[in-house]
């Protein structure tokens, strides 16, 4: 059983590097077809690193919160509460300081949706939009106080919808040699010769100037999964989401894992918020732009877990990144969703022609060819506007995040499954 069981990770785990490498080819013909060079530059895969870590740790909070039971749609709340924060005490104190104020201010976003939830059964969704709603408020009540005209921080720059500048900025490392010094991924990326530039391109992006603080957010995916799945707090934590009521009977304490795992939910958003903070360099109002949700779509396209969130944080920060970088490349998007939708195709039909081979295997019912005819119209749809339209206009760019989010999340629902318990009011001693 135990060799099976390895046996089946090592194979899951071959179809996803086979699967990224798809991926990476797929990209470069789109590249070398379109001759949008942005599409695999390092400043498009930099930028979307940089962007990918707000989502992706909004995801992380939402999946702390949601593995104990807690649905969080507060983390846009708490996001807005970590980089008002952040603004604040970076102008003051640098780097350090926006960094610890960001987080506990996210912190304290996620305690008052645990008191809430937890402590008071409220429903999670009330709770949730509750703290959407006061965390803008708030902050924008503490801005018209703290930078007022008149007052210190006005002086230094601020206004009422954004702070002064920090003081400082996290440091940065590259990798000597490769993309440093020499630069040998540069100079490769440089060529643009067919997949090896673009390989080149995305490495570099990855490993050049990158923020400290990047590389930190980046291993708390990792860390996420050790702790909630190789450790006993975490089997007690998930044990939570799952049954709480199996889990009490046997000793757990359940409202004290829903509070711990809200609370640090927060605090993953409230970094989250500080990461906004050191792209800009400063607080703006309204600068995560409904980050919160996305990191939430994040999860769920995740499926729950930390490796498929950082996924979807991927994608989305991509998708970001390349409509800030360059409106006309966006169209590439347009080609290489035609492919995708292609091989889609080409995959089920081979599976179809597999299933009449052998008949114990079911052919595909009017439901697939339905899907099958939507997905060949859509790719010839999709090829169409490659052809077509030569650049988007800026509001459709602006939203390409938001309307792939939903697409994904339509793809996703497929196969979703969420802890058993989650967003299920809990009070001791009742049976459910």
């Amino acid at each position: 059983m135990a060799t099976t069981t390895t046996a089946t990770k090592t194979r899951k785990y071959h179809l996803m590097l086979v699967g990224a490498a798809g991926l990476i080819i797929l990209l470069s013909l789109v590249r070398w077809i379109s001759g949008q060079t942005d599409i695999t530059s390092s400043g498009t895969f930099s930028a979307a690193l940089m962007l990918a870590v707000p989502i992706g740790l909004a995801g992380l909070g939402g999946l702390w919160a949601e593995r104990a039971g807690i649905v969080n749609i507060g983390l846009e709340g708490m996001m807005v509460l970590g980089t008002w924060f952040a603004g604040w005490a970076g102008y003051q104190w640098g780097a350090t300081a926006a960094l610890v104020a960001g987080l506990i201010a996210g912190a304290v976003g996620g305690l008052l949706h645990a008191i809430a939830t937890v402590g008071f059964g409220v429903d999670h969704i009330i709770s949730g939009v509750a703290i959407n709603l006061l965390g803008p408020g708030i902050t924008r009540f503490l801005s018209e106080v703290l930078y007022r005209e008149g007052t210190p921080a006005n002086k230094a720059g601020a206004g009422i919808t954004s702070s002064p500048a920090i003081t400082s900025q996290a440091p940065t490392v590259s990798l000597p040699v490769l993309s440093d010094g020499p630069d040998l991924l540069g100079k490769l990326e440089n060529t643009h010769w067919l997949l090896i530039s673009d390989v080149a391109g995305i490495l570099r992006g990855v490993t050049h100037d990158v923020n400290v603080l990047v590389i930190l957010a980046v291993l708390l995916l990792p860390l996420t999964f050790y702790v909630l799945w190789r450790t006993a707090f975490g089997l007690r934590l998930r044990s939570a989401g799952e049954n709480p009521w199996a889990a009490e009977s046997l000793g757990v304490p359940v409202y004290r894992m829903k509070y711990i795992a809200t609370v640090i939910s927060g605090a993953m958003a409230g970094l989250g918020g500080v990461f906004l903070v050191f792209i800009s360099t400063k607080y703006v109002e309204n600068q995560t732009g409904g980050r919160g949700f996305i990191g939430l779509a994040a999860m769920i396209f995740g499926n729950w877990r930390p490796g498929g969130l950082a996924l979807g944080a991927s994608l989305f920060g991509y998708a970001d990144s390349l409509q800030l970088r360059s409106s006309t490349a966006i169209t590439g998007f347009f080609l290489f969703g035609s492919i995708l939708l292609l091989l889609w195709v080409v995959n089920r039909v081979r599976t179809h022609l597999a299933s009449r081979l052998a008949p114990e295997l079911a052919g595909p019912g009017a439901k697939e060819y339905t899907m099958l005819g939507v997905a060949v119209v859509g790719s010839i749809a999709l090829f169409w506007l490659w052809l077509t339209v030569k650049a988007l206009p800026n509001e459709l760019v602006f939203v390409t995040p938001h309307v792939l989010t939903l697409l994904v999340l339509s793809v996703a629902s497929q196969r979703l499954r969420p802890p058993a318990a989650d967003g299920v009011r809990y009070r001791r001693g009742e049976q459910h």
